[in-house]
């Protein structure tokens, strides 16, 4: 018999937002600001999951060690804050899928390595509803996923225990939070997956290719 399950709670870039776009605009912006040529959207989506150092190292092909990683760093996070919401949308089937939890009563939340400064506003912006009910950001905790402890700072907010959370993301790190916090696991195989990675390889207990595919998952623990 399987437990009932009382929130879902999001990974966000990648799975819940299709943030990518933005992404694309603002790190090609900076290339031609330093006179670099542009990098293609499909390069530049696939790098979005692993954050801003990560990108500095996939468009300028430097590390932490070169004394212009930082100042790249900043003014893309710069131009990104003065962009986040032009093309960014929710992924294909996601409000419905948001509907559906709120006609069944099922919270949903978002937990996210992505700072507070960026994740607030651009939840502003998105104006999804119902607004989720608690968003974990890496501001919030000690240690940022993988470890679990976001998804037991979401359970407290939420009155649930970690076990009746659904977790979905488009990481490894996402899955290992999950399954370290004692969650059902969804991973989102339509998200940012990195060249050469394979979702199935995560060891989630679900895998999707679609956000369609997320309900019926659900209404097994309902």
């Amino acid at each position: 018999m399987t437990k009932p399950i009382r929130a879902v709670m999001f990974d966000l870039d990648g799975t819940l937002l299709d943030t990518a776009p933005d992404f694309v605009v603002v790190v090609n912006h900076l290339l031609a600001e330093q006179n670099r040529p542009a990098l293609s959207a499909n390069t530049i989506r696939a790098g979005v999951s692993n954050g801003s150092k990560a990108l500095i190292k996939l468009a300028f092909s430097i590390d932490e060690n070169n004394d212009q990683f930082e100042p790249l760093r900043q003014r893309l996070l710069e131009l990104y804050l003065q962009n986040h919401s032009v093309h960014t949308k929710p992924f294909p089937g996601i409000n419905t899928l948001i509907d559906q939890l709120t006609a069944n009563n099922i919270a949903w939340g978002i937990a996210t390595n992505k700072p507070a400064l960026y994740t607030l506003p651009l939840m502003v912006d998105m104006d999804m509803q119902p607004p989720p009910a608690s968003v974990i950001c890496p501001d919030h905790v000690a240690h940022p996923k993988p470890n679990p402890e976001s998804l037991f700072l979401a359970a407290s907010q939420l009155g649930c225990r970690p076990e009746e959370i659904i977790f979905v993301g488009d990481h490894k790190r996402d899955i290992d939070c999950g399954k370290g916090a004692g969650s059902i696991t969804i991973a989102a195989a339509y998200g940012y997956v990195d060249d050469g990675d394979d979702p199935a390889s995560w060891k989630a207990d679900y895998c999707v290719n679609h956000a369609d595919e997320i309900w019926p998952i659900i209404e097994k623990y309902l």
